[in-house]
């Protein structure tokens, strides 16, 4: 990557910052300073100085027993603070409990970042489904709502994502813009199934999906689509409704 790489008209200190706290978000919990250079392109005394700044700052910090770095605390208050301002949450959250409470499932939010899907808010249902959590992170062709939003990002983000992402093509991409709704098994031995609704509040903005989250003996993917995909419909046009985005 280089020490001064850095795009047109931008910080190369910043940079070199970012990109060390995404090779720290991959991978073990701790990673050695050596590693992090060879991995990063950055000299091994950039690197030393930019994690003593991050570490000062607590978004990195150091294990006192074998001197490795790891992601810090102060990301946790940051990311709460951006999801308590974050518009589509605030006019979400409201309806989410009503919901589940009308389903009786679980009910998740999802994003996008980068390649990545991110569940930003979970209300847990009677079948609470343990692997999942809110604040998960995973592939976005992995689960409904991942594909749902990178799908309907727009054809300007999907290079980025086929680019990202090798499981990731076009015409995979191209399916799920068209869709209004979609179904797919959760990983695990429980028989866990999401359904998925798009869910786009600005024009232009990037989509989010709401999610519902059921498996046996209470659901069947067969009741999921029947009895829940109408409720997670008619939530997802009140709320684009409220914030502007449907007529």
């Amino acid at each position: 990557m280089g020490d001064s790489v850095a795009p047109r008209g931008t910080l190369g200190t910043i940079r070199n910052a970012s990109v060390l706290l995404d090779l720290l978000s991959d991978g073990p919990a701790y990673h050695q300073l050596s590693d992090l250079a060879d991995r990063s392109g950055l000299s091994l005394s950039m690197v030393h100085r930019l994690l003593r700044s991050l570490v000062a700052a607590g978004l990195v910090q150091q294990d006192s027993a074998s001197s490795r770095y790891g992601l810090g605390p102060e990301l946790v208050r940051l990311s709460e603070h951006y999801l308590d301002r974050l518009p589509l949450l605030q006019s979400l959250r409201p309806y989410l409990v009503d919901l589940r409470n009308r389903t009786g499932v679980t009910v998740q939010v999802a994003v996008r970042v980068r390649h990545q899907a991110v569940y930003v808010e979970r209300i847990d249902g009677a079948d609470s489904v343990q692997l999942q959590r809110s604040g998960r992170t995973v592939p976005v062709g992995s689960i409904a709502a991942g594909r749902l939003v990178a799908g309907h990002a727009g054809r300007a983000v999907w290079k980025q994502l086929v680019e990202l992402d090798g499981d990731l093509t076009l015409e995979a991409l191209e399916r799920w813009s068209q869709a209004d709704h979609l179904v797919a098994d959760i990983d695990g031995p429980r028989g866990y199934v999401e359904v998925a609704v798009p869910l786009r509040c600005t024009e232009g903005g990037d989509p989010a999906a709401l999610a519902a989250i059921g498996g046996p003996p209470n659901f069947t993917r067969e009741r999921l689509v029947d009895d829940v995909l109408p409720e997670l419909q008619q939530t997802a046009t009140v709320v684009e409704r409220m914030m502007g985005r449907a007529g």
